[in-house]
């Protein structure tokens, strides 16, 4: 038999001849794509931020909260406008800007960025307390920042959103895809959502790219709105292909709303298990008629006679 070194070694130069195919998945130059893990740490220090009460690297301690914030912006601006300038690097826009050129550019975006933090905490002050109004399992404000997957998944899509709108590539979908991975709750950063957004429980929630949702909505586990159909693949790109919500809605677990001109009406209520493919006139309640319940008891009939067993 031969020995373990020789047969590795054989695998080892049948990969690398697969390399050499020339697809997308045999780039090699691993400086052109970004740093999933360096983004990741981005966000949670961007929560820093955003909730410099509750979430603090435990290293070491910073008494003074301004030296402790221009740490912590600064550390921020330069991993992200890093990661920035990575991905600006692919699109067609910058093909023939020399790397300084995107490096200022990145660090442009990257300050651009913070200035919308301040509007970013105000929205999310406002999800915490549309969480804290409408759920009569929440305690305090505090147990939903610590505890709720809806609010973090929420939190992450406004910081990406405002990444989104600035114009900065793969990054926010990068952000809210790891959102996605530990809360089940899927909102793509090009979705427009309005102000006091609360999803309770959230598992399972997918809210498409062209969705846009008014203010005071809320909606439970298992939501989808979503397109009617992919199958023009990058045909439709930037065609409004999810629905729009408007204030004050309620969806309960499981609906599914679909389509780019569907519009359900402000202060509807959308019950649990509906599919629905058309607009909904403003102040209605849909809901599916219950369906049949069967029982039948072990060793009985259904009119309730003894059955030979």
């Amino acid at each position: 038999m031969e020995a373990i070194e020789v047969r590795i070694e054989r695998v080892v130069d049948s990969i690398l001849e697969d390399y050499q195919k020339g697809r997308e998945i045999d780039k090699l130059d691993l400086f052109r794509h970004p740093d999933r893990d360096a983004i990741v740490e981005i966000i949670y220090k961007l929560r820093r931020i955003v909730y410099p009460g509750y979430f603090r690297d435990k290293n070491y301690r910073i008494y003074n909260a301004k030296h402790n914030l221009s740490m912590l912006i600064e550390d921020v601006t330069f991993h992200l406008t890093r990661q920035i300038g990575i991905v600006l690097q692919g699109q067609d826009k910058y093909q023939g800007w020399s790397s300084d050129q995107i490096e200022t550019e990145a660090r442009e975006l990257s300050l651009a960025f913070f200035g919308q933090i301040p509007m970013v905490r105000s929205m999310v002050e406002k999800d915490i307390q549309a969480a804290f109004d409408g759920d009569p399992a929440s305690y305090s404000k505090d147990e939903i920042i610590y505890s709720y997957p809806g609010l973090f998944a929420i939190t992450v899509y406004r910081l990406a959103h405002a990444l989104h709108t600035l114009g900065v590539p793969m990054l926010p979908r990068i952000m809210t895809e790891h959102a996605h991975s530990l809360t089940g709750i899927d909102i793509h950063p090009g979705a427009v959502i309005g102000e006091y957004f609360f999803i309770d429980h959230g598992t399972g929630i997918v809210v498409g790219e062209t969705t846009v949702i008014g203010s005071h909505a809320k909606i439970y586990q298992g939501v989808t709105l979503g397109a009617m159909t992919t199958r023009g693949g990058q045909c439709l790109r930037g065609v409004k292909r999810h629905p729009t919500i408007e204030d004050r809605v309620t969806i309960y677990a499981g609906a599914s709303i679909l389509g780019g001109e569907t519009v359900i009406g402000h202060d509807c209520v959308i019950g649990s298990n509906a599919f629905i493919t058309r607009s909904i006139a403003p102040e209605t309640t849909v809901r599916i008629k219950n369906q049949e319940l069967q029982f039948k008891r072990r060793g009985f009939s259904e009119n309730g006679d003894l059955c030979p067993l």
